[in-house]
């Protein structure tokens, strides 16, 4: 079987693990803000802020904007559950705004639509390792005041105009183990904000400056050591990495474009994309649908992922939620039911990826 994800780690991860464990020092420390140091340095910021996962990171963005109940964040229904717990979280209300279908991700032209006097933060999602539109969305957030919160979870090193995601707000990444660049749990906080930074570090620590010395109510936020360990040495390969997801992007959209009712991803103008899932639409006059090609691929020995099969606030839990407002979001909806992930992750050889467009020009024909 062709994974969707693969998860390696070489002997500079081992040689560092053991360091690590050896030191004697495995909560957070030294290791910890060699982490933080290389990870500003990717995403072209003057602070990262290490925390335990993607969804604390989030949950930490949103903190120190000091959101009272009545704030709205406007969001995509497109994405991961965390986006929205993290909302909920804050003690502001969910928002939705509707994705193109080109990225994704938020459309600025429905966004400028869905801001009214409640709004206190747009949260775009970079979906997939590409961007959302920052070129259109950031005047949009200035001009009303706004604060941006990126959910830059799986866009490590992915650009808008030579801008790192993460580098136009708040950034938000996660490390989880199926990420570009994993810690197996773990996230980030990234801002060029001194202030900003600052309460991140201290909220993490219980709200300790230093000990026993409370400034906020904090929590438990912290990164250990033994996980960025595991980081550490991937930093130095990374962009060779995110090279060989963007050969194979290449060899996939190549092997694929003439196949009926698919609808493949692309890099759009301006943007660079990390390919953390190459994810194709089925066409609403195609062959087959989504679940059949998912089962035919699977019968090929290929794997498949969906990501995401609803809009995220289409669920019991949400759906009758006080601060959960969800307005129509058409595309979004369509998307989520036409939407599935074939494999292009670094692991591949030139054969894998020769399987996988085999597999899926023979799973489409009807």
């Amino acid at each position: 079987m062709i994974a969707i994800s693969s998860i390696s780690f070489g002997e500079d991860v081992e040689r560092e693990v053991l360091d690590t464990l050896r030191s004697g020092m495995v909560a957070q420390g030294p290791k910890v803000a060699r982490f933080e140091e290389g990870f500003a340095e990717l995403v072209g910021t003057r602070h990262a802020v290490a925390v335990n996962s993607g969804t604390t990171a989030l949950i930490a963005a949103l903190r120190v904007l000091d959101l009272r109940p009545g704030d709205e964040v406007l969001t995509t229904p497109f994405t991961f559950v965390a986006t929205l717990n993290a909302i909920l979280d804050s003690g502001a209300t969910a928002r939705f705004a509707d994705i193109g279908e080109a990225d994704f991700a938020l459309d600025p032209d429905v966004v400028a639509q869905c801001v009214n006097d409640r709004t206190r933060v747009l949260m775009p999602v970079h979906l997939y390792g590409q961007t959302a539109d920052m070129g259109a969305l950031m005047p949009l957030a200035e001009s009303r005041g706004l604060a941006v919160v990126e959910d830059a979870a799986q866009a490590h090193g992915a650009t808008f105009d030579g801008k790192g995601a993460g580098s136009f707000g708040l950034g938000c990444f996660s490390f989880y183990a199926t990420k570009n660049l994993t810690t197996a749990e773990g996230g980030m906080v990234t801002t060029d904000d001194d202030a900003v930074a600052d309460r991140v570090r201290v909220l993490r620590n219980q709200g300790m400056r230093r000990r026993y010395e409370y400034e906020m109510a904090g929590q438990n936020f912290r990164m250990t050591d033994l996980q960025a360990s595991l980081g550490l040495p991937q930093l130095g390969s990374y962009l060779q990495q995110v090279e060989s997801r963007r050969r194979n992007a290449e060899a996939l959209r190549t092997g694929l474009k003439d196949v009926e009712g698919l609808v493949l991803p692309s890099e759009l103008a301006g943007r660079g994309h990390v390919w953390h899932q190459f994810t194709v639409i089925l066409a609403p006059d195609a062959p087959i649908d989504r679940d059949t090609l998912a089962q035919r691929l699977g019968d090929r020995e290929v794997g498949s992922g969906v990501y995401y099969p609803r809009t995220v606030y289409d669920y019991d839990c949400y759906r009758e939620h006080p601060r959960v407002i969800a307005s129509p979001t058409p595309v979004a909806t369509s998307v989520a039911r036409r939407c599935l992930s074939i494999p292009v992750h670094a692991a591949l050889s030139t054969d894998d990826v020769d399987r996988i467009v085999a597999a899926v020009r023979e799973a489409m024909e009807a």
